[in-house]
């Protein structure tokens, strides 16, 4: 008599091994995603928390001949009663309010021009983006020692003498030390704004201009009523990030005005923060006035999500 036997489950063995299989690659996909996630905090935590809550505690210490003591608010009412602290925050909020009339104008507007060219736009596009691949420091001194040369030999002078204007002394005025450093960061910093805002602007639907040339809508209404709505989004974020940037003012009056400029016209925040660190040894009160910045721009910050979410 023939013993019949029952075939073998290969179908639920295929099965089971297949799902062995998923589970064993998805394990190590998730292995080599934490790895790299594992590196990029481990160096994020070394470089930038650290030294961030390292700050925050020496703001509260007093260090003399290698000996650490707690002082509590001592080092911000030092640093506030400095009558420079309240001078580098006026020349810090005055360059930030120059900076957004022309440095956060300036851009979009030559986005617009160059989003209007159908010619050579790759050339125009590399020739506004050129200052950014400068280094800052080399962009600079070709600003301080050829442009703002208080002589009639400087490019700027030579410019006002041509169409019969009075010259400038530029750095060496303390009037004009602002304005001449807004000029300089805006041409050194503009580049990268421009390229953001022609990506912005090629992706408004052309229908939205004809039908706005159909109503008669000029340039100026065009821009107004077509061109900035589109592009709110990426105005609100340039516009927060170049606040931001500004506020920590600090290769332009080192370079420029040799860090306070002619009647500390040109002392910012951070290039006090440099002098009291480098300069006066005074490492915790460079960390107390580091701390009350980053309180400022905390809430500046705090402020301005609030209020573009409340728009939307």
């Amino acid at each position: 008599m023939a013993i019949i036997t029952a075939p073998a489950p290969a179908k639920r063995t295929d099965t089971v091994t297949q799902a062995a299989t998923r589970r064993s690659r998805k394990l190590r996909d998730n292995l080599t995603g934490h790895t790299f996630l594992i590196g990029a905090v481990l160096c994020f935590a070394l470089f930038m928390w650290y030294p961030m809550i390292r700050g925050v505690v020496m703001s509260f210490q007093r260090t003399r001949r290698g000996e650490t003591t707690w002082v509590g608010w001592d080092n911000y009412i030092r640093i506030m009663n400095d009558p420079s602290f309240w001078i580098a925050w006026k020349n810090t909020f005055y360059f930030t309010a120059l900076a957004l009339v022309l440095g956060f104008a300036v851009p979009f507007f030559v986005a617009i021009l160059l989003n209007e060219f159908r010619h050579a736009k790759g050339y125009l596009r590399i020739l506004v983006y050129l200052p950014v691949m400068l280094p800052p420091a080399s962009a600079l001194f070709l600003f301080k020692y050829y442009a703002y040369d208080p002589s009639e030999a400087g490019l700027f002078n030579a410019i006002l003498t041509a169409v019969g204007l009075p010259t400038s002394e530029w750095m060496q005025s303390p009037t004009m030390t602002m304005p001449a450093m807004v000029i300089a960061s805006t041409w050194m910093n503009m580049g990268g704004a421009v390229l953001i805002y022609l990506a912005s602007l090629q992706n408004i639907p052309g229908e939205l201009y004809e039908a706005a040339e159909l109503d008669g809508a000029g340039i100026w209404k065009r821009i107004l009523h077509v061109t900035i709505p589109q592009t709110r989004l990426i105005l609100a974020l340039l516009a927060m990030l170049q606040i931001v940037a500004t506020m920590q003012l600090f290769i332009e009056p080192l370079i420029l005005a040799n860090g306070a400029g002619t009647q500390d016209s040109a002392t910012s925040v951070a290039y006090l923060i440099y002098q009291h660190g480098f300069f006066q040894n005074d490492l915790n009160g460079a960390a107390a006035l580091g701390v009350i910045m980053l309180i400022v721009l905390a809430a500046f910050s705090a402020v301005y999500v609030r209020l573009t979410t409340k728009q939307d």
